[in-house]
C-alpha cells in the first residue's frame, strides 16, 4: 500500500461493501460507509475506532447526497476513493414484472450510483485526483432469462462508467467498473427481490432457473474477501483498468458472449455495410 486513503463505500452492512470495508480497514485505510439505520451505524463504527465512520444514507434519497458528501469532506477529510457498491438484484420474467420494480431497480443500481459520482466529482476534480469503483456485474456483459431489469441496470452502469472515465481522465480521476461473477454474498438470497410467477407459458424456461439460483445461494465459487483485496490492489495501481471481471465464471461467460457476438457481426457484415450511402 503506497499510502493510507479515505474510501467512501455505499452499502457496508453486508456483501461486497462489508468485505471491502473490512479489508480496507485492515490495510490501514479510513472508511466512510453508508448504512440504513442507527444500529448498523454503531456496528460499523465499532470495526475500527477513529478510522471507521458511518453515515445514514439511502442512495435513492437524491436530495440528501450532496450535503452528506459535503459534511464528509469537511469533517472527515478528502474522499480519495468512491466505491459504489449499494445495489440489489431483481428476479422475474420481464412480462410478469411490474414497471415499478424496474424503476426501483434503476433508482438504486443506476441513479443512486450516478448521484454519488456527481456529488464527489467536484472535490476530486478540484484536487486533480481520485478513483471511482462501480460494482457492476457479469450481468452487465451477459444476460440470463429472469433478470432483465437487473442486467439492464448493470449494462447501464457499465456504459456510464466507461463514458465517465473518458471525461475525467485528464483530471487525474480513474473510473473502474468491477464486474463480479457469482460470489458468496446475499445477492441471490435475502437481498433479492423476486416477482411472483403468473404466466404458465414461462414455467418450463424459468422455474428451473429460479430453483437453481436459490439452491446455489451461499455456495458460489467466489470469495468476497478475495474480491475485496483485489479491489484494494486496483485503487493502488498507477494504471487501473476501466473494466475488471472478477471470478472464473465471469471470465468464461463473458469470453463466450464476446465470441458469439463477433461471429454474429461477421455473419451479418454485408447487411451492415449495405446501409452506407
Amino acid at each position: 500500500m503506497s499510502s493510507p486513503k479515505t474510501l467512501l463505500i455505499t452499502g457496508v452492512s453486508s456483501g461486497f461493501g462489508r468485505a471491502i470495508a473490512q479489508e480496507a480497514l485492515a490495510a490501514g485505510h479510513r472508511v466512510v460507509g453508508t448504512v440504513r439505520n442507527a444500529e448498523a451505524r454503531q456496528s460499523f463504527e465499532a470495526l475500527a475506532a477513529a478510522r471507521a465512520f458511518a453515515r445514514i444514507l439511502d442512495v435513492t434519497d437524491f436530495d440528501a447526497i450532496d450535503s452528506v458528501i459535503a459534511e464528509v469532506e469537511a469533517d472527515i477529510g478528502p474522499v480519495d476513493v468512491l466505491v459504489n457498491n449499494a445495489g440489489y438484484g431483481h428476479e422475474g420474467v420481464m412480462e410478469e414484472s411490474p414497471l415499478e420494480d424496474m424503476r426501483r431497480q434503476f433508482d438504486v443500481n443506476v441513479f443512486g450510483a450516478v448521484a454519488m459520482m456527481k456529488a464527489v466529482l467536484p472535490y476530486m476534480r478540484g484536487r486533480r485526483r481520485g478513483h471511482i469503483l462501480n460494482i457492476t456485474s457479469m450481468g452487465g456483459f451477459i444476460t440470463m432469462p429472469g433478470i432483465a431489469y437487473y442486467c439492464g441496470s448493470k449494462f447501464a452502469l457499465e456504459g456510464i462508467s466507461d463514458t465517465l472515465g473518458k471525461e475525467v481522465a485528464a483530471f487525474g480521476i480513474a473510473v473502474t467498473a468491477v464486474a463480479p461473477g457469482s460470489f458468496r454474498t446475499d445477492w441471490a438470497g435475502r437481498s433479492m427481490l423476486r416477482t411472483p410467477r403468473s404466466i404458465a407459458d414461462y414455467d418450463a424456461l424459468f422455474d428451473p432457473i429460479r430453483k437453481g439460483r436459490e439452491e446455489k445461494s451461499g455456495k458460489q465459487l467466489g470469495d468476497p474477501r478475495k474480491a475485496a483485496r483485489t479491489m484494494l490492489a486496483i485503487i493502488d495501481s498507477d494504471s487501473p483498468p476501466s473494466h475488471l471481471l472478477l471470478g472464473s465464471d465471469a471470465l468464461e461467460l463473458v469470453r463466450e458472449k464476446l465470441a458469439t457476438s463477433a461471429a454474429e457481426i461477421d455473419k451479418w457484415e454485408a447487411v451492415t455495410r449495405s446501409t452506407d450511402g
